[in-house]
């Protein structure tokens, strides 16, 4: 196994629909892992344009990444 230079975790709760539409994701895409697939997403979230600022109060709920729990942004 070749060792990586990340030393860091990231602990991420997801649900059920949220888990399966990540493994669905990763399995289209032949992604070797599902740390792969995060890393990808995060990747071109973090590239992506049209985000606004969150409003104050914003709870961590508030974001989903399947219809239903979703905040309209």
């Amino acid at each position: 196994m070749v060792s990586s230079p990340r030393g860091e975790r990231l602990q991420l709760m997801l649900t059920e629909e949220e888990y399966e539409a990540l493994d669905s994701w990763r399995f289209s895409r032949h992604m070797p892992s599902r740390a792969a697939a995060v890393r990808e997403l995060l990747r071109r979230g973090l590239t992506a344009e049209g985000f606004a600022v969150c409003d104050s109060g914003t709870k961590s709920a508030d974001f989903g990444v399947v219809s239903g729990g979703t905040k309209k942004r």
